[in-house]
């Protein structure tokens, strides 16, 4: 069985990895949030993957192997069958009689005796265990799933309770595949289901109409809406226990010429966990960032299409500036993530609590700091605004393309510009790009005439004759798709004097970004390029969200 909590911490305690102090908070983490306590570990920089798979392999006795570096092919794992590969936690790790035949598992302890058996089963003549993760074997077992599809197949079969059946098959994969949305999609003969990865969506199974009002029926059962409503939109929230983890989905439902749509956004733990540093700014741009934080009052605005991380940019802010000592408010539509020590509010228009009145009601509550989910219109943009004024830090999200673009916007909004000038110390554009697989990452030279047809003047981006790019090839650590993970790609400019006597002249867009250029900003693209150069993803994907300048 896999290491609880206090195993755990017994083990690291008597290998002297940790303090017990650090343990303690970390095994609270973990009750609270419903996480591992290997993820509170890691994530708190308490210890590293590795030190963590070493101090507990030690205490077992037996090697440590790391299955993120040396990832064994899909056909070598399958050479041990599923049934006894899932009943034992094994993955055969390395196979040969030159090398030696090595498996990997987490309980070492239970099966160390079944040696023979194990060699016997794979024809050699002697075995030998190793340590792994549980999360590590977890991913690798992953290889003996079957299809969704072929699942679908099995549980109508069955003929047992097929909508529940199919639709906690869909979430545990949705969730397994770090999907961040489901889409299931009725068409005239059948239902598709889709997953959104790392922003990119990809089909994961089919299955025939017939059995979708089941299945909407079922979704909708669970997010407590209305089921003989087939003629408007609705909205609803779930919360799916899934093994040792509750995760908050959030259903939309909307009526389609086929049928009704529903689309399940997953709403990660991970922004809880989530640092600036995490984000994927330059130590140039964390420190504009850090600056404008620490200021006692002004505004500080993300920008960027649905979808690109503004949320999530804003909540690593108010992590950093969460104490004790603060009166943080936000007011949010929804709430998506709650923080402890933050006052959150839902937007709610039946109720009447609008952004423009629950931000007025924030104002009389004595915040220091103030989060808006998103400034829509001139009464946000102006209570806003004279928030910031009046000795407040205020934090909101904005939807302008690029940084030079929002400020125009906000005029147009009727901003006195004057007020906008005082007020406004930073704006944060930004995309979301896929990560590189660290496991099947690797690099290779090309002539630099050849990106010619990618971008426009490569040579001022590869001053190199010979340019060294990054792949992926694919593995099952990210599913064959050579990437996991996301970052940000970003667009910082500092309200300097200058731009503030500048903003009063109402300035276009192009002005704007033409000043802030001078003064040593970079654009969104030039921060991909600098990701693509240092390995982290791919020109391809870069030029997927951004585009490269036309000059």
């Amino acid at each position: 069985m896999k290491l609880l909590n206090d195993q755990l911490a017994e083990i690291l305690l008597q290998e002297d990895y940790v303090h017990d102090t650090d343990i303690r908070e970390a095994i609270q983490r973990s009750d609270a949030r419903h996480t591992s306590l290997t993820e509170e570990l890691v994530s708190s920089g308490l210890i590293t993957k590795d030190l963590l798979g070493q101090a507990i392999a030690e205490h077992f006795g037996v090697p440590y192997a790391d299955l993120n570096t040396k990832i064994p092919a899909k056909e070598q794992v399958l050479k041990i069958p599923e049934d006894v590969a899932r009943a034992y936690r094994v993955v055969l790790f390395q196979y040969g009689e030159k090398k030696g035949t090595v498996i990997a598992t987490d309980t070492p302890d239970e099966i160390r005796s079944r040696g023979s058996e194990f060699a016997e089963l794979l024809g050699v003549a002697e075995v030998t265990f190793a340590y792994s993760l549980s999360e590590d074997i977890d991913a690798i077992l992953n290889v003996y799933r079957r299809t969704l599809a072929t699942r679908f197949v099995k549980i109508i079969e069955a003929k047992g309770r097929v909508a529940p059946e199919i639709v906690d098959e869909i979430l545990a994969d949705a969730l397994l595949y770090r999907a961040s949305d489901i889409h299931f999609e009725p068409q005239e003969s059948e239902l598709v289901i889709r997953f959104r990865i790392d922003g990119v969506l990809q089909e994961a199974g089919r299955i025939e109409k017939q059995y979708y009002e089941n299945i909407l029926n079922r979704v909708k059962v669970l997010a407590h809406l209305r089921t003989d409503e087939h003629m408007r939109a609705q909205d609803g929230a779930i919360r799916y226990k899934h093994d040792v983890h509750t995760v908050d989905l959030r259903v939309s439902v909307a009526p389609i010429l086929d049928g009704e749509k529903v689309v399940i956004r997953i709403l990660s733990e991970y922004v809880r966990n989530f640092s600036l540093t995490d984000l994927g700014l330059s130590e140039h741009d964390l420190a504009f960032v850090n600056e404008a934080s620490k200021k006692p009052f002004g505004m500080m605005l993300a920008t960027g299409p649905t979808g690109s991380g503004k949320t999530t940019t804003m909540y690593s802010v108010l992590k950093l500036l969460n104490r004790p000592e603060v009166n943080i408010a936000t007011i949010e539509d929804p709430v998506e993530y709650k923080i402890a020590g933050v006052n959150h509010i839902q937007v709610n228009e039946r109720a009447d609590i609008t952004f423009a009145r629950g931000l007025r009601s924030i104002a009389r509550q004595d915040p220091d700091i103030i989060l808006v989910g998103e400034i829509r219109d001139h009464e946000t943009a102006e209570i806003s605004v004279n928030a910031a004024l009046t000795g407040h830090l205020l934090l909101s999200t904005f939807h302008a393309n690029d940084a030079a673009t929002a400020i125009p916007r906000l005029l147009e909004m009727d901003v006195e510009p004057f007020l906008l000038a005082s007020t406004l110390e930073l704006i944060i554009a930004q995309r979301l790009v896929r990560k590189l697989c660290d496991s099947c990452r690797h690099s290779s030279k090309s002539k630099r005439e050849l990106l010619r047809k990618l971008i426009p003047r490569p040579e001022r981006y590869f001053p190199e004759e010979s340019v060294t790019l990054y792949q992926a090839r694919g593995c099952t650590t990210c599913n064959g798709t050579g990437y996991r993970g996301r970052i940000g790609v970003f667009e910082l400019i500092r309200v300097t004097r200058e731009l503030q006597e500048f903003m009063v002249k109402r300035p276009s867009s192009l002005q704007i970004w033409e000043l802030a250029r001078k003064q040593g900003a970079h654009s969104l693209f030039d921060d991909g390029i600098e990701k693509v150069r240092s390995g982290v993803t791919t020109l391809e994907e870069v030029l997927r969200v951004v585009s490269p300048p036309s000059e």
